[in-house]
């Protein structure tokens, strides 16, 4: 898989570009490799290359896929990022080790009861309509801190932060102002004192943006894979 360590590679001095433009330790930030729709073969060929964190958006799909590849679970990290209806949180709870797109309290209530107690806590992240946008899952900036505050306290999750797919835009200052925004709300929710560290925010056409803006984690898809095949 040439092509696919090649896009790694890229993508990693990508963000070590961004990073170092923004005054930050490239190990700052955490590549997700987002393989949904590509086969597990894929997944295993990245983990060769040095990648170890994987994100996913069907919870069937991504079941399949961790079986396949159950010889590497020890050094595969699984990251649940897509919608998250309710009656598919049980396996969620028990495969996955973050769930980046709790986007109502409901959510985070059923992933805690359904942790299994031999696992460590689930880490997960609000997901935040940062652009206000009709058709993106997520709660409003006003709504965050009081929901925040609730998916904190519950057991066997761990609140580590926000994540956002905002609007998109096409040059990089415009994209960078709703990672500023989602930024600027997670300080607020640490002056509140919640104890957060994670800004799950930026993808392939806008991690610089999201970099410069203090993203922990980019959520890396189609320039690491390829363009995605839907048909099936």
């Amino acid at each position: 898989m040439p092509d696919l360590i090649h896009n790694l590679e890229a993508v990693r001095q990508r963000i070590a570009a961004a990073a170092h433009v923004a005054g930050r330790d490239a190990r700052s930030v955490m590549l997700l490799a987002v393989s949904k729709t590509f086969p597990a073969e894929d997944v295993r060929a990245a983990h060769s290359a040095g990648q170890r964190a994987f994100g996913e958006n069907y919870v069937q799909e991504a079941l399949t896929k961790i079986e396949a590849l159950a010889d590497l679970r020890a050094a595969l990290e699984w990251h649940f990022i897509g919608p998250l209806q309710s009656n598919k949180t049980r396996p969620v709870a028990e495969h996955f080790d973050w769930v980046h797109s709790v986007d109502r309290l409901k959510i985070a209530q059923r992933l805690s009861e359904q942790r299994p107690d031999h696992l460590p806590p689930l880490n997960v992240c609000l997901q935040v309509n940062i652009s206000g946008e009709a058709s993106k899952s997520g709660v409003s900036i006003p709504e965050a801190v009081e929901v925040a505050q609730q998916i904190a306290a519950l057991p066997k999750l761990t609140l580590r932060g926000l994540m956002s797919i905002p609007e998109p835009a096409g040059d990089i200052d415009a994209q960078r102002v709703p990672h500023r925004q989602l930024r600027e709300l997670l300080e607020r929710l640490c002056d509140d004192g919640l104890a957060l560290d994670t800004l799950s925010m930026g993808m392939s056409a806008d991690l610089e943006a999201a970099v410069l803006e203090g993203a922990t984690i980019v959520r890396v898809g189609s320039a690491i894979f390829g363009a995605r095949d839907y048909s099936h």
